[in-house]
């Protein structure tokens, strides 16, 4: 995923938006390989928003994750995959606020390799672009895990 601006680490303007690109199993069915979303780093999150974060414990790596419920001192951050090997705040605790980057609002699939048949075609045009909404019964479900 892509890094801030150099000017945005010195405490200049950061851009309202950006895109990223997800890399790894962790946030599948939702999110998968390859997935582009574009980013709000401005605004509230709330419970059920797939979020964009610096890692806890690597700040220079930047992680996408779901925000499942406020706690004190930051966020609990889950992954949507329960069958995938991923980490969220089951291995590395809460999330302080000044480690969240901003909400996803939209996402671009691109097409897979070798998708030549016409109802393939017409398969990814009707999914691959979609504005992503927070999922208020993923992040109950994420809770109860």
């Amino acid at each position: 995923m892509p890094e801030l601006s150099q000017e945005t680490e010195r405490g200049g303007a950061a851009p309202p938006l950006g895109w990223v690109e997800v890399t790894g199993p962790s946030m599948v069915p939702t999110l998968y390989h390859g997935d582009q979303l574009l980013v709000r780093y401005t605004g509230r999150v709330r419970a059920g928003d797939i979020i964009v974060l610096r890692h806890p414990l690597q700040q220079n790596l930047l992680v996408v994750k779901r925000a499942a419920e406020r706690r004190q001192g930051g966020w609990w951050v889950l992954a949507d995959n329960a069958f995938g090997v991923t980490t969220d705040s089951n291995d590395f605790g809460v999330v302080p606020d000044e480690l969240i980057l901003g909400k996803v609002r939209f996402r671009y699939r691109p097409p897979q390799p070798g998708q030549r048949s016409p109802l393939a075609l017409a398969r990814w045009l009707v999914s691959a672009a979609r504005p992503v909404f927070s999922d208020r019964s993923a992040s109950r479900r994420l809770r109860a895990r």
